[in-house]
């Protein structure tokens, strides 16, 4: 189920020291920050529904979490509200229990196509975690939901639609074809939640999520996110009118429980390290995260043919499959999982001991996404990454995101020491050269570019080194020497004749077989124009010179091999 309460020990609250403008931060009892006394009161403070409280209770949940202890309030007065906090902190049911709570009591009938309540998520594995949350604590309710998102029929989609439902849990894709095909409307509609919205933005989802807003009425709209950077803040303040900010552990952006290590090692070697670290006694429930889709098939391949039970989850497997794949995972049929980064999104699975980053993501944020699958409810976890000489650089954006060093494990037989940075090629060891423009150098030039600006392929011949040019903008062109030409030495210059030559391997100039007599002519030499001449009775006569075509027998079984080539008409 999906970030829900549990008895963990809490991280403090901290208010957001860059407010936004005209907003207001949330003030945290001493409820909030008291570990025994939040246990001890539990839900009670926030005047749940009865009917509420005995869900709570079914689920074993006894005392809510720093995140829930903070947001649960102000949603519950109908504020807008900013959350920031770590994965597995408690963010879906904090905004799913004020909502259950003012829907049940406005006690209204929902009408077709209309929803009251729209919540968005970036993948369709999120969007079905918080449908499945809002069955666990309103299955006792009177509220209807549904959850619609790309990949899956239309019909079965609208005809929930049509029925009436108080709350749309969708992807953001498949929620704007609905409304293209007039099967939505946001009339009726007074809850906007967006979960996960930096992941939202990083997939390109901010035309659809602002289209979205703009079309619905007054509202409450919450928003809730693992990282805070300008793009995220910068959204929030197109969204939110006034918002309470409540923000966990800003401190560190993941959680305290999962411990980091990084391990350094060629290419070609990690995957032999990563059997080698799976062979360990204390690795259970395990997730990989590679890179591409293909990667994800060849490196579960690759483990089977070793003997262990993998499995892959990507966005080329259909809805169905990805399904049933989590739910084997979940029942224990097999104990790794590979992943990519837009499949993984969602995935709530209890008591994964490892995470590895067999690729380390291009996007910094995105690692704290994936290591906030293991170390939840309060569990400690294991994130191992694999670094190459080429991915360092990605290791320090990591670092920079979670405001902490990671690690160095070289206790593996395939340690690889870094080359410092001055040995390494291009710029801050990225790997590739470049100019002061940010351009990529070509060749083996120590100065990629040339004074004007344009690139210098490899290195420049000496004089009798060949036929090398360089251009240059006041010489035009040069020899290999840099010595100037003069016109009459110039290979592009015009021959006595009048002609010019043609460069080097390009075709030489033809002329029409009309004018040629069926050859063609190019300075002194002739050459034999052998595919124009006709062949009818032996003839060596040159065709008229126009485009020709086979003449169609006259009969069947006329063409006895004797053909003339005719004029096209």
């Amino acid at each position: 189920m999906a970030d829900q309460p549990v008895n963990a020990t809490p991280s403090p609250v901290r208010e957001i020291s860059n407010d936004l403008s005209g907003a207001a931060s949330a003030v945290p009892t001493s409820a909030d920050l008291d570990p025994s006394s939040r246990k001890e009161n539990g839900f009670e403070p926030f005047n749940l529904l009865p009917i509420l409280m005995k869900a709570i209770d079914k689920q074993g949940f006894t005392a809510p979490t720093p995140i829930q202890a903070a947001a649960l309030t102000p949603l519950l007065d109908g504020n807008d509200l900013m959350g920031i906090a770590q994965t597995g902190g408690g963010k879906t049911a904090a905004f799913l229990l004020p909502l259950l709570q003012r829907l049940e009591e406005e006690n209204q009938s929902p009408a077709p196509r209309k929803p009251r309540a729209v919540i968005l998520a970036p993948t369709r594995e999120l969007a079905m975690q918080i449908g499945q949350a809002i069955y666990d604590f309103g299955r006792n309710l009177r509220l209807r939901h549904t959850v619609i998102y790309g990949g899956a029929p239309y019909r079965p989609q609208l005809q929930a639609l049509n029925r009436g439902i108080d709350i749309l849990v969708a992807t953001p894709g498949r929620l704007i074809d609905h409304l293209d095909r007039g099967s939505v409307r946001f009339d009726e509609c007074s809850n906007f939640i967006l979960d996960e919205a930096d992941r939202m933005l990083a997939m390109g989802f901010v035309e659809d999520v602002t289209r979205i807003a703009d079309l619905l009425p007054s509202h409450q709209t919450v928003l809730f996110s693992a990282t805070m950077d300008s793009a995220v803040r910068r959204f929030a303040q197109r969204l939110l009118k006034n918002p309470v900010q409540v923000e966990m552990a800003r401190e560190a952006t993941v959680a305290a429980s999962v411990d980091h290590k990084v391990m350094h090692v060629a290419r070609r070697d990690k995957r032999a390290l990563l059997q080698h670290l799976l062979a360990g006694d204390d690795v259970g429930r395990t997730l990989i995260f590679v890179r591409t889709k293909m990667d994800a098939d060849l490196l579960t391949g690759a483990l089977e043919d070793e003997g262990l039970s993998a499995s892959a989850i990507h966005g080329d497997k259909p809805q169905k499959v990805r399904q049933r794949t989590l739910q084997a995972f979940r029942n224990g049929r097999f104990n790794i999982l590979v992943a990519t980064d837009v499949a993984a999104r969602g995935i709530d699975v209890p008591d994964i001991t490892h995470v590895f980053n067999f690729d380390l993501p291009m996007e910094a944020e995105a690692y704290v996404h994936r290591i906030g699958r293991t170390g939840r409810a309060g569990a400690n976890g294991i994130a191992i990454s694999f670094c190459d000489n080429h991915d360092h650089y990605l290791l320090k954006a990591v670092e920079r995101v979670i405001r902490q060093k990671v690690v160095i494990d070289a206790d593996h037989p395939y340690h690889l020491a870094l080359r410092a940075a001055n040995d390494q090629p291009g710029k801050n060891g990225k790997g590739r050269t470049f100019g002061k423009g940010g351009k990529p150098a070509f060749g083996k030039s120590s100065k990629p570019f040339a004074k004007n600006g344009k690139p210098a392929f490899g290195k420049p011949k000496r004089d009798g080194e060949g036929d090398g040019r360089k251009r240059s903008p006041e010489d035009g062109f040069k020899s290999s020497g840099f010595k100037r030409r003069s016109a009459e030495d110039s290979p592009f210059a015009k021959r006595p004749d009048g002609t010019k030559p043609h460069r080097k391997g390009s075709k030489p100039p033809t002329k029409h077989p009309s004018k040629t007599g069926g050859k063609e002519a190019f300075g002194d030499k002739t050459f034999a124009n052998k595919g124009k001449f006709s062949k009818s009775a032996g003839s060596a006569k040159p065709a008229e010179a126009r485009p020709f075509k086979k003449k169609k027998p006259a009969r069947a079984g006329a063409d006895n091999g004797d053909w003339t080539m005719k004029r096209a008409s």
